[in-house]
């Protein structure tokens, strides 16, 4: 029987058929991606910010076990700059093929308010893979300040409006945004100050030039214990078993003041279902050792676990809060 001519349909199908075969080659055989890419090439774990902090801890520690499993390397990268702008861009704009991801922290989606310019969507540009711990803040005041109690704080900022200041590693981090939330949720002025970091900040604050700030809580915990700084409260809705005397915010009963930080893993928007479903297991399970649970305490952080879906919740409802927010105090990343 002679050929039937090729019309441009057929052609157009053909070509889309061969497109699609090339496309599904270059992930792999169908084995290899229903497990999520074993036994492929190198993953970069993208950390936005610089090593020696939370984010960085939980990249360093998840990557050893999850090449184990997934025999294939995974190299953690710190890409800075930006308030972790800059490498959440790498990642958005990577192939969407399990060779990449991010290890980030609630900043990224505060950073979706604070810098509508940034040139990418979080929540629609990345997808969640899983949630892989919190992180608490303490609310401290420095002895020379004579505050004393949380509520002695804001019955200080009620007597001299904008009188008080407090520091934050800079403008937009969860430390400056969680006393923005208590000032506006008490209605009272307290005047910040943003430092190039948490040193420079915790310095000043021992030293005397401003009063009280948001802390994560393993870095204020020595400085508590010696007696340098008062505790007021913590940003959980229950104490801390480090600090058990310590009330949380809430008992303000001002509304919703639970300021604690998410951390997760995430993906290019694009990457296979399979692909993310089998990181999400291993990191289920990486993260109930009870070896993580100790690495993860020494920066102040419980591990914690969540389908992709929730963690997706999670980030959608954060955006939302925390850009209402900024809204409502006239915050700019400035």
């Amino acid at each position: 029987m002679p050929a039937l001519p090729m019309t441009p349909f057929t052609f157009h199908s053909r070509r889309r058929r061969l497109l699609l075969a090339a496309a599904a080659a270059s992930l792999g055989t169908p084995a290899a991606r229903a497990q999520g890419g074993a036994g492929q090439g190198p993953v970069r774990l993208v950390v936005p910010f610089t090593p020696g902090t939370g984010i960085d801890l939980i990249a360093r520690q998840i990557a050893p076990p999850l090449a184990d499993r997934l025999k294939r390397p995974f190299i953690v990268e710190n890409k800075v700059g930006a308030s972790g702008n800059i490498g959440t861009q790498d990642v958005v704009r990577s192939a969407p093929d399990g060779s990449t991801l991010l290890v980030s922290v609630n900043t990224l989606v505060m950073n979706r308010a604070l810098y509508p310019k940034a040139g990418f969507d979080p929540l629609t540009e990345l997808a969640p893979v899983a949630l892989t711990s919190w992180g608490q803040l303490l609310l401290v005041a420095n002895q020379a300040s004579q505050i004393d109690s949380l509520q002695g704080l804001l019955a200080k900022a009620r007597a001299r409006p904008g009188s008080i200041n407090y520091g934050s590693p800079g403008a937009g981090t969860p430390h400056h945004l969680a006393m923005e939330l208590l000032k506006n949720r008490a209605k009272v002025s307290l005047t910040h100050i943003a430092y190039r970091g948490t040193g420079p900040a915790v310095t000043d604050l021992l030293g005397g030039q401003i009063e009280t700030m948001f802390l994560p809580i393993h870095v204020a915990l020595q400085h508590v214990k010696a007696g340098s700084l008062k505790a007021l409260a913590i940003s959980s809705d229950k104490p801390s078993p480090l600090l058990p005397q310590v009330p949380p915010l809430k008992t303000l009963n001002l509304g919703e003041l639970n300021v604690d930080m998410w951390y997760g893993v995430l993906a290019p928007a694009g990457t296979p279902r399979p692909v993310i479903d089998r990181l999400n297991k291993e990191l289920g399970e990486i993260l109930a050792q009870p070896a993580i649970a100790t690495a993860f305490q020494t920066q102040g952080m419980t591990p914690d676990h969540s389908t992709p879906e929730a963690f997706g919740q999670i980030m959608a409802a954060d955006a939302k809060r925390w850009a209402e927010l900024i809204k409502a105090q006239g915050i700019t990343a400035e």
